[in-house]
Order: C-alpha cells, then sequence, then structure tokens
C-alpha cells in the first residue's frame, strides 16, 4: 500500500510505502541500497527508530496520531539510534536531503492512501 504525503498544499510524495506490520517495520530500510519503489517509507505504528545495517542516511519525521509533527531529525547517519519519542505514532523516513527545509516541529503533515 502507498501514500501520498502533503504539507501546506504542496506534494511531499505520493509514492510513499506503508509499513504496518510487525515484519514490514523490523525489516524497514535495512540492506537495502536504496528506497525501491517508492520515494520513502512511513512506519506505523512506530516512536523509535534505527539505522543498523543502513547503506544511506536518513531524514526522519516522528507524526502524532493526527499527523502533527513531534520531531524531524536531519541527515541521520547509519548506524544510529533514536530517542524513543512517547508522543509519536508514525514515523516517516525519506533519503537524507530530501525533506524540505520549512518543516518543523507543529507542522501537521496531510497523509492519504494513493
Amino acid at each position: 500500500m502507498k501514500v501520498q504525503i502533503k504539507y501546506k498544499d504542496k506534494v511531499l510524495s505520493d509514492n510513499i510505502r506503508i509499513a504496518d506490520t510487525p515484519v514490514t517495520r523490523i525489516i524497514g530500510l535495512m540492506f537495502k541500497k536504496k528506497i525501491s519503489g517508492a520515494d520513502g517509507l512511513l512506519l506505523d505504528p512506530c516512536n523509535s527508530i534505527h539505522t543498523f545495517f543502513m547503506r544511506y542516511s536518513l531524514d526522519v519525521v516522528f507524526l502524532n496520531k493526527s499527523n502533527v509533527v513531534i520531531k524531524v531529525i536531519r541527515n541521520l547517519k547509519p548506524w544510529r539510534m533514536t530517542f524513543i519519542y512517547f508522543k509519536a505514532r508514525k514515523t516517516l523516513e525519506l533519503p537524507a536531503g530530501q525533506l524540505p527545509l520549512d518543516i518543523h516541529e507543529g507542522d501537521i503533515l496531510e497523509v492519504k492512501s494513493v
């Protein structure tokens, strides 16, 4: 399943893969040279990530259940971990540099099925 992510009436991507089963969330983007067949990954539920076994850096956005941005982490390098963000429900992972610079904590992203 894929979703579209919008911010301030701009489409960030209409090709975000969703990881909503235990297996797809555990595997995530590990061992992949790039995100294949999508622009990014939305993990749901997810309030913390790691980049072990990753081959590239990520821009990461933690969202609550209403899609309000809880935390933005830019350029998270491989072999790192994030804190647990207890208010977060979803995590958006994009290749580093793909997240617009004007997205900050408190902003709302629109997430809808495509």
